[in-house]
């Protein structure tokens, strides 16, 4: 009669060294739960597999192999045969947009060419009909490069450009105020310059004439349609001490003050021994006549 053994312990009465371990002993030696391998052993008893018994079934799977190989075969020949022409496609696309850059450059450096020789003519026929006040025309009109004494006006935006309800000197209802010259305060700068006694002004190397807009494009200022980048600095053909002393005077250097004061706007001025402003680079040459009344010239 065999005796029985408590669980964990041999014959000799003894614990097994593993009797600790019989969990990761168990999953070991029975990897396979009891339930799946009694199904196994159940479709093995009735003759069934994975695989198609029937021929019918066999010739439907087979069938359907050969489809899905002849779908990745012709795939795979299309995209061989569509690559070459995609590559011709793009090669004609990129040579095209190379022939219609060249072209455009052509264009442009036939412009500027024209344009040059535009504004020599003026110029020529400016000092050729001046007369005696040739030299003068020419500086008032933008025609001539100058240089002299002069004062030097620096315009920045403010650092601190966060958006403000206050109202002041610039309040419109199209702009919020954020510390930002606008063209609207150049103008004005501008302007006053002018009333002050300059003789020629430049912002940024652009020189103004009679005829110069300043205008904006969202937050950029255009000078005569070119975009301009801050600091703004202007430079003012006249007797420096005296014409900085004018227009920190006016009432246009008392506008640029409270931009200053109240906005963070930040400005310099300084006068210069000699100051260089080029000629403007596009002339609007322009003539007038007097008017035949009855009751005389006007």
């Amino acid at each position: 009669m065999s005796q029985q053994h408590p669980e964990g312990s041999n014959a000799s009465g003894r614990a097994r060294p593993d009797a600790s371990m019989s969990l990761l002993t168990n999953a070991m030696h029975h990897s396979l739960d009891d339930g799946y391998a009694q199904a196994a052993a159940r479709r093995e008893a009735e003759g069934r597999s994975g695989m198609p018994r029937t021929v019918r079934a066999k010739l439907w799977l087979a069938t359907g192999l050969v489809l899905a190989a002849l779908v990745v075969t012709v795939g795979a020949a299309q995209a061989r045969v569509s690559a070459p022409e995609l590559a011709k496609e793009r090669q004609e696309l990129i040579t095209r947009i190379d022939d219609g850059d060249r072209r455009a450059d052509s264009l442009q450096k036939n412009v500027d060419r024209l344009r040059k020789d535009v504004e020599t003519r003026q110029r020529r026929a400016l000092e050729k009909h001046g007369g005696d006040e040739a030299e003068v025309a020419g500086l008032l009109s933008g025609a001539l490069p100058v240089h002299g004494p002069g004062i030097k006006l620096v315009v920045d935006d403010a650092k601190d450009t966060q958006d403000s309800d206050s109202g002041g000197p610039r309040q419109s209802s199209g702009f919020s105020d954020n510390g930002r010259v606008r063209d609207r305060d150049l103008q004005r700068v501008v302007n006053g310059l002018w009333e002050s006694g300059a003789e020629a002004v430049s912002v940024n190397g652009q020189r103004l004439t009679s005829l110069s807009a300043i205008r904006a494009a969202g937050d950029a200022i255009l000078v005569d349609n070119k975009p301009l980048v801050p600091p703004y600095t202007l430079l003012a053909l006249g007797p420096g001490k005296k014409l900085s002393s004018a227009f920190q005077d006016s009432a246009d250097g008392q506008y640029l003050q409270v931009l200053q004061e109240n906005y963070g706007v930040r400005t310099s001025i300084s006068t210069q021994d000699e100051v260089r402003l080029p000629a403007a680079p596009s002339l609007i040459v322009r003539t007038a006549k007097p008017v035949q009344t009855g009751e005389g010239s006007r």
